[in-house]
């Protein structure tokens, strides 16, 4: 699947401003906790957050995730929003709330990437 058929799917809001190419999503991953997403987001994953702080781009960055969409009407900081376009980092808001954006992205056909092992 397109990220522009998940932004238009569930009607993003673009926070960044630069040109883009086209970039194809994998799966989905859902937490707010930077070690988390760390230890088990995939490339090309969309991120679905709350955080709007500056970290979620250099781990969007380094683990070269399709976008991150922070959820439920959070507020984004200036500075994650400059930096991102920085980065060429595809950042979208989005009042739905994460539960939602999730169960929208699965109806979709989109997987979660990954599931915390119970023992």
């Amino acid at each position: 699947m397109f990220l522009s058929q998940i932004v238009k799917e569930l009607r993003l809001n673009r926070l960044t401003d630069f040109q883009g190419a086209e970039k194809t999503v994998g799966g989905v991953y859902v937490a707010d906790l930077i070690s988390l997403v760390m230890a088990n987001a995939k490339q090309n994953d969309v991120w679905l957050t709350h955080q709007g702080h500056q970290n979620i781009v250099a781990l969007a960055s380094l683990l070269q995730l399709s976008c991150v969409v922070i959820g439920g009407g959070m507020p984004c900081q200036e500075e994650t929003i400059r930096k991102a376009n920085e980065e060429k980092i595809f950042l979208f808001g989005s009042t739905l709330p994460i539960y939602e954006l999730a169960g929208r992205l699965y109806i979709c056909g989109l997987q979660p990437s990954a599931y915390a092992k119970m023992d």
